[in-house]
């Protein structure tokens, strides 16, 4: 984003008004940030560069205080062109993980992306999110049918990552355990290696002409052919979003008044909202930072969100954290960035 060229003073003016601003959530005073900041000109120096960062729309400040606050113009420049890049200590890194290891089924992708969430608000104070890979790109590594009762079975698809989904299928009738290990021989034959997606679009061409051992094998097959994509329609969807503790959030200054709250109670239950916004990062890839407006909707104005995505072998998914425009970008960046590269690490090893 392009901004207006700032002087030296100014862009050192504007950052300590956003910095004190994150810290106290009181408009900044001209007094007081000489005196906080040891800045070496005077008070008024600093009211009339203040004024001047209003006017060019940096800053601004409510009618009962003579003091300012920054805008979603300066989060931005304060993000593209002040902040600086922390790295977490190895203590810091060390308790994410072990945070994100804590639940006794941790190995599991499910339960490390949940806990992201909730790893993400304890560390930051923001509203922790997270969603797991979109697997539509996922490749088949193997397939097999498992016989649950006369009229059921699970297909159960290891995919790269050693990631595992299961699907039920109705069966035509009875199905001896020979009967389902044939077919799903056959069928690794022709979709093991292949995407999620590319199954999707041509599995019943892929199936159409199999030769199988006998009459119920057939049938079985032709639930697959005549279901087509029906059958890995759930690839192609979102998955869902986990949030971690919103009284974490709800405890800090902008919603304190009933009004905010109840905004930001009606956004937890928006969850289609939010996943739609962290899918498309997870298809950009990398770190995000989006502030106020920037947003295009109304029900986001006056957040931040801050995302990383994490890698698994072809696919992505995507953590991070919501919260009020006044936030300590710096270090939750870094909280972010270090918690989706050990998601990353997680799910891979």
């Amino acid at each position: 984003m392009a901004h207006e060229s700032l002087t030296e003073r100014e862009r050192t003016i504007l950052q300590a008004v956003i910095e004190a601003y994150i810290e106290t959530a009181e408009p900044a005073g001209s007094r007081r940030l000489v005196r906080r900041y040891d800045l070496d000109i005077s008070a008024a120096t600093v009211r009339n560069t203040m004024a001047d960062l209003e006017t060019k729309g940096y800053l601004t400040h409510p009618h009962t205080s003579a003091g300012r606050m920054p805008t979603d113009l300066a989060y931005r420049y304060y993000v593209d062109s002040l902040m600086g890049r922390r790295d977490l200590s190895t203590r810091q890194r060390a308790r994410i993980e072990k945070e994100l290891t804590k639940l006794p089924i941790a190995s599991e992708l499910e339960s490390i992306v949940q806990r992201a969430a909730r790893v993400l608000g304890l560390l930051t104070g923001e509203l922790g999110l997270s969603v797991g890979p979109i697997l539509a790109e996922a490749v088949l590594l193997k397939l097999d049918f498992v016989p649950i009762d006369s009229g059921k079975a699970l297909m159960v698809l290891t995919l790269g990552s050693g990631v595992v989904r299961t699907v039920y299928v109705d069966l035509p009738a009875a199905l001896p355990g020979e009967t389902l290990a044939a077919v799903g021989r056959i069928m690794n034959e022709r979709l093991a290696g292949s995407s999620l997606r590319e199954i999707h679009g041509t599995l019943t061409e892929r199936l159409r002409d199999i030769q199988v051992p006998d009459a119920s094998a057939e049938a079985l097959v032709n639930i697959f052919v005549e279901s087509g994509p029906d059958m890995f329609e759930w690839a192609l969807g979102e998955e869902d979003i986990h949030l971690g503790n919103m009284s974490l959030l709800a405890s800090q200054p902008e919603f304190h008044s009933g009004a905010r709250l109840k905004e930001l109670m009606e956004l937890t239950e928006q969850r289609e909202l939010l996943a739609s916004v962290l899918h498309g990062r997870a298809t950009a890839g990398g770190s995000h930072i989006t502030i106020g407006a920037e947003h295009n909707t109304p029900e986001l104005a006056g957040l931040t969100i801050i995302t990383a995505t994490y890698q698994l072998d072809q696919v992505e998914g995507v953590v991070g954290v919501i919260g009020p425009t006044r936030m300590p970008y710096e270090k939750v960046l870094a909280v972010v960035e270090c918690t989706s590269s050990l998601v990353s690490n997680l799910v891979t090893h």
